[in-house]
């Protein structure tokens, strides 16, 4: 089991990820895995299988909340049942608390739901993978005095985070950042203050929409995804059109520098979110689902 991460653990982790993801199409690992082997040490574990073909990754988001996520190398025995119920007896060593297991493209996974239930979880979200393409014809359209501009590192982190947990109060892994791990975040070869975009009402920050540029991986990649990594508004700002301006600007800003496909996230079940999308051109592009279940902490 991994508790820190050291330099040769990381790049195994990250060529066995990369082996998939060349293999599928799919990344296996979000974010949060990769700041918590980093930037954010100590809190996250991992765990390989003997055989070194399999690993799980463990987020621990906050005391109680934890994700998982297994990465298995393509064409590899690995058992991956077995590999859940190690993971499970780490979160349970470690204190326990709620578990969400991620299963990335349900479509390439048909044994993701039999495997789930075997370790006791149920499932809980399913998460759309939606695309568009860019540019799209009509133009952000902002609520009156609105003010727009880019992020500026340094300067923005403590009117973001307060915004940020209000829009996802409750949410598991988004709902209550810090300013620490937006820093984190910032320090990631991805992060481009430029792809960040706030909208202030005259009163401070009313919005936000941050995008993310991921890299060609021809064949089965062949253009640049532009994605709309995060979207809120403060709640008391809804209803006046905010999120449809923000989601249109933040397409703009990754048509401007050049992406000409823009992705996103959103719950299956939020179907305003789902409905402006597809109002906007956006399309269904593949599935992911959240398994849940709670685990008591080892005596």
């Amino acid at each position: 089991m991994l508790r820190d991460f050291s330099d040769a653990d990381v790049a195994r982790v990250r060529a066995l990820a990369a082996d998939v993801e060349a293999a599928t199409g799919i990344v296996p690992l979000g974010d949060d895995a990769w700041t918590g082997m980093h930037a954010l040490a100590g809190r996250d574990r991992g765990v390989f299988d003997d055989s070194g073909d399999a690993y799980a990754h463990l987020a621990r988001h906050h005391e109680d909340e934890w994700s998982i996520e297994l990465v298995v190398r393509p064409d590899a025995t690995a058992d991956l049942d077995a590999l859940l119920v190690d993971a499970l007896d780490v979160v349970a060593a470690d204190g326990g608390g709620h578990v969400t297991y991620w299963v990335h493209g349900t479509e390439t996974d048909p044994d993701a739901d039999g495997r789930a239930t075997a370790a006791g979880f149920v499932a809980e979200r399913d998460l759309l993978q939606m695309r568009v393409h860019l540019p799209l014809v009509d133009p952000a359209r902002w609520p009156d005095g609105t003010t727009v501009r880019t992020f500026r590192i340094g300067e923005d982190e403590a009117a973001w985070v307060p915004v940020n947990n209000r829009a996802f109060a409750g949410h598991p892994e988004q709902g209550a950042w810090t300013v620490e791990m937006l820093r984190a975040r910032e320090q990631e070869d991805w992060f481009d203050p430029e792809g960040f975009v706030l909208a202030f009402a005259a009163d401070g920050l009313a919005g936000f929409c941050w995008t993310k540029v991921h890299p060609a991986q021809p064949p089965r990649e062949p253009n640049a995804l532009g994605e709309i990594y995060v979207i809120g508004a403060d709640p008391s700002r809804h209803g006046r059109g905010l999120g449809r301006a923000l989601t249109t600007a933040g397409l703009e800003s990754l048509a401007a520098r050049g992406i000409n496909v823009g992705m996103l996230y959103v719950d299956a079940d939020n179907e305003a979110a789902v409905g402006l999308y597809r109002a906007l051109g956006f399309v269904i592009h593949r599935t992911d689902r959240a398994y849940g279940r709670d685990v008591a902490a080892a005596t």
